[in-house]
């Protein structure tokens, strides 16, 4: 069932944000920089990384993403508290769970069966009602993983995002199981330029997946919040 969760700027923090919130963030194409450009500009350190040599993608890397440091995505993840999987969802398959381990890890992939084929086990997962969040958390055992930043488009994302004070601030939502780890994402959120609306366990992800009420939508906190409380899905 949905239920709006209370958060605090900076008073509740996942222990690791409390101690450095470096970020990695794995995934180089349309989402991974803008997320990066974002984290940058809120004062987070950020390494970015694909599956290949950081070499091949460091002269993109100073002139998109300027203050991102190109490291091998083992060496990024190893440095970092939270890492971003904004990677495309087939290649998400590829991943060693064991890589990201005790990481806080932020979801920020769509399963898009026209560009990733069909992936038999979220396939599966959609017939079935599961979300494609729950099934990465299935993965990744010896993560806390939170759905964030997925439903707004790369292009919107950066163009909306404004400080706390602002009166066009937009929202964004997140589910996850672990309120710690909730909590930290929704500070990164905040400080990234959004209204942070955490939204219960990581099963009310799916209002944020594609054909959910809010995907693809840019909106105010009252209307974020109007529709994915009249979602079905999102009580139950």
């Amino acid at each position: 069932m949905y239920r709006r969760t209370e958060y605090k700027r900076g008073k509740v923090r996942f222990a690791a944000m409390q101690r450095t919130g470096k970020l990695a963030v794995l995934g180089a194409g349309h989402v991974g920089p803008v997320i990066a450009r974002l984290a940058i500009r809120a004062g987070y350190p950020v390494a970015i990384a694909t599956s290949g040599d950081p070499d091949d993608i460091a002269l993109i890397t100073e002139l998109v993403i300027p203050g991102a440091q190109p490291r091998w995505a083992s060496d990024a993840v190893a440095d970092a508290d939270t890492v971003v999987l904004a990677m495309p969802l087939h290649r998400f398959l590829d991943v060693d769970p064991g890589l990201l381990a005790g990481k806080l890890v932020v979801d920020a992939m769509n399963y898009w069966p026209a560009s990733d084929g069909v992936l038999p086990a979220f396939e599966d997962g959609a017939s079935k009602g599961i979300g494609s969040s729950e099934i990465v958390a299935r993965r990744l055992t010896g993560s806390a993983v939170v759905k964030a930043l997925n439903h707004i488009g790369y292009h919107e994302l950066e163009e909306w995002a404004r400080p706390a004070d602002a009166p066009d601030r937009r929202a964004t939502g997140l589910a996850g199981d672990d309120p710690a780890a909730v909590a930290a994402v929704a500070e990164l959120t905040d400080r990234i330029g959004y209204d942070p609306v955490p939204l219960g366990s990581l099963r009310a992800a799916r209002v944020l997946q594609p054909g959910g009420p809010v995907f693809g939508q840019v909106l105010t906190l009252p209307e974020f919040e109007r529709a994915v409380y009249e979602d079905a899905r999102a009580l139950r």
